[in-house]
């Protein structure tokens, strides 16, 4: 199949959920776009984009390793972080390649794109927006938290999040891909630190809104504390329709697999649950259930099941 006959996907995210995602779809005869969140400001990402004010290249290196094809050790040295060093310590290569690419172009989505070449890419990375911006939260209580990594550590429940400037504009190929796209995923992911803050970029937000493909969630396993604390799943998308101001999603993914007792007493430590999947709440929403195994145990942490997750994807555009 020529990739100008593969269905497009676009997926909408960044930390760890999407990286894991990506690794199993780009498997399947596929056109992948990923739409990056840059909004962190926690630790090599953040270091960089306060030193050099570009936008943060943690997660956009994460989804690059993903989708790359290269031999291993390319890629564990793209993602090599340095320890025991005064001035690196922290850094990963990776984040410092892009930095560098970024002041020898002066562009960093220009920079993305010729390090997706270097690594053999399979498919499109764009970040959520091209310059540099801040997560806000809205608390319940009011008050207003800066900065992406201090959102989660205010303890209070968050009632929205917005960027800093408000008016951050993407790229326009990022509209073109989700208006061309067959199917727009958001998740896996932190629902407020990585999924929303793509969604809030006012152009991202009016153009998934309006895009024809079919759009599907893919359903957090367990709560994260400072974020979702004791949310089901029909609070998590309740959260994206709020912030993309309109009911949106057509299908949502879901685990049906009992998380093991001695792999819940280690989440208990962090303050996570398993999300509770109300089946009929979100029916009641108009939203296409799809319950499977799709979770796996990396060293005694949850993950989704890469290769179950994109399977059930190609199956909904199939």
């Amino acid at each position: 199949m020529s990739e100008k006959e593969q269905p497009r996907i676009v997926i909408i995210g960044g930390g760890t959920g999407l990286s894991v995602l990506l690794r199993g779809l780009k498997k399947y005869p596929v056109d992948i776009t990923a739409i990056v969140t840059v909004a962190d400001d926690g630790g090599s990402s953040g270091r960089l984009r306060e030193d050099l004010d570009i936008p943060a290249p943690g997660d956009v290196r994460n989804v690059l390793a993903a989708l790359s094809d290269v031999e291993p050790l390319v890629e564990e040295m793209f993602q090599h972080r340095f320890t025991n060093s005064k001035d690196l310590d922290g850094h990963s290569l990776g984040n410092l390649i892009l930095a560098a690419m970024t002041s020898i172009t002066g562009n960093f989505t220009y920079a993305i794109q010729e390090m997706s070449k270097v690594l053999n890419v399979r498919g499109k990375v764009l970040p959520a927006t091209s310059h540099s911006v801040i997560l806000n939260a809205v608390m319940e209580d009011g008050t207003v938290v800066v900065g992406e990594s201090n959102i989660p550590e205010a303890g209070k429940k968050i009632k929205k999040v917005f960027l800093t400037p408000e008016d951050s504009e993407p790229l326009p190929e990022t509209i073109h891909a989700i208006e061309q796209a067959d199917l727009i995923v958001m998740g896996p992911g932190s629902l407020y630190t990585s999924i929303l803050p793509n969604l809030v970029v006012p152009e991202i937000k009016e153009a998934v809104r309006e895009a024809k493909a079919k759009k599907v969630y893919v359903c957090n396993i367990m709560t994260q504390a400072g974020e979702t604390s004791d949310y089901t799943a029909s609070d998590h998308v309740k959260a994206l329709y709020e912030h993309v101001e309109k009911p949106f999603i057509d299908t949502i993914i879901v685990n049906k697999t009992n998380i093991p007792a001695n792999i819940q007493q280690r989440y208990d430590e962090e303050k996570a649950k398993p999300v509770v999947f109300d089946i009929n709440r979100l029916e009641r929403m108009d939203l296409d259930v799809i319950a499977g195994d799709i979770i796996k145990l990396d060293q005694g942490v949850i993950r989704h099941n890469t290769l179950e997750v994109a399977k059930i994807l190609y199956s909904i555009i199939d």
